[in-house]
């Protein structure tokens, strides 16, 4: 490459005449052109590193994603056993407990000291938030675990005390599975078949033909075998540790007031008597006066499946027949 020569234009003589730079000035031209050759290749590497994915980054982010893909489907998983144990914990208060006439949980003793769970969603979260909530959940989970598990160990003791008492509290259907019709309705407000007018239906009507075989649901004594009303024949039951039972509609009464009954003894058989639109058992399980779904007394003889066909019937019908 040839050395730059540069002249310069002298008005006095007419005639333009060689330059020669200074020591500083030739500096900064070289220095001018390697600030423009850094510029350039930078601009290269940037535009390369941007366009194009060296092998390690591609394994890197690869990695990062199925990182993501992995938290999501754990803060998934928890989330479903969490609703899982929200609901077991649900029916340990208000019904395992109620029933053994043990004092519910407070939501202090179940989640005290736990922190709370994020209520932005949780893809609005960046990746140190989402662990964090994954961690919570987790801590959450595992504190809701080791409750239940105290509070089933502290069911166990209280049932190993009271065997008497389990044997008296209404724990079966009072109609076969294998005798009834279909879930005519069950607990819960319904419009009367009669009068048209909403009313609140204090048990659960198992439709099935007259002569059908009605069963005593727990130990106790009858106090009502006889007609009442609009329950036409009827048989009310006490078990004693507040639970009473009620059976009405009856074509055929078997027991007198004053007998000694057991679970499963067949008390009387289903009839169409009283204010009734059809051939059923109308029931009733009432604690210290006040009436209980029914649905939620069947725990001694039900499958987990023929229970869970059994709630989803019960909410379903809305055929009273009374």
């Amino acid at each position: 490459m040839s050395k730059k020569i540069y002249y310069r234009y002298n008005p006095t003589t007419e005639s333009y005449e060689r330059v020669y730079p200074s020591r500083g000035q030739r500096i900064w031209a070289w220095t001018k052109y390697l600030l423009e050759g850094i510029g350039i290749s930078a601009g290269i590497l940037i535009s390369l590193y941007i366009c194009i994915d060296l092998p390690k980054e591609k394994q890197l982010r690869k990695e990062n994603e199925s990182l993501q893909h992995q938290i999501e489907e754990l803060n998934s998983r928890l989330i479903t056993a969490i609703s899982v144990m929200d609901n077991l914990s649900e029916r340990d208060n208000n019904l395992y407990r109620v029933i053994m006439q043990t004092d519910p949980l407070t939501a202090r003793q179940r989640y005290s000291g736990l922190p709370r769970l994020s209520t932005e969603t949780f893809n609005n979260l960046n990746d140190k938030e989402k662990l964090q909530e994954v961690t919570n959940k987790l801590a959450l989970l595992e504190r809701q675990v080791y409750v239940q598990s105290q509070s089933f160990d502290r069911l166990a003791e209280v049932i190993n005390q009271n065997i008497d008492r389990l044997s008296h509290i209404p724990a079966i259907q009072p109609v076969s599975e294998e005798d009834m019709t279909q879930m005519a309705s069950g607990y819960g407000w319904r419009v009367d078949p009669i009068y048209g007018t909403s009313k609140h239906h204090d048990g659960m009507d198992f439709a099935a033909p007259i002569g059908t075989p009605v069963y005593a649901t727990g130990d106790g004594t009858v106090t009502k075998a006889g007609w009442h009303n609009a329950y036409g024949n009827c048989i009310d039951i006490n078990h004693g540790y507040s639970y009473t039972t009620r059976f009405a509609h009856l074509s055929k009464i078997n027991v007198v007031v004053g007998q000694k009954v057991k679970r499963g003894d067949v008390i009387g058989e289903i009839g169409n008597t009283g204010k009734s639109t059809g051939s059923h058992l109308h029931y009733e399980v009432r604690l210290k006066g006040v009436p209980q779904n029914p649905v939620n007394y069947y725990f001694q003889d039900l499958t987990p499946e023929e229970y869970a066909n059994m709630v989803n019937a019960s909410e379903n019908a809305g055929h009273v027949m009374d």
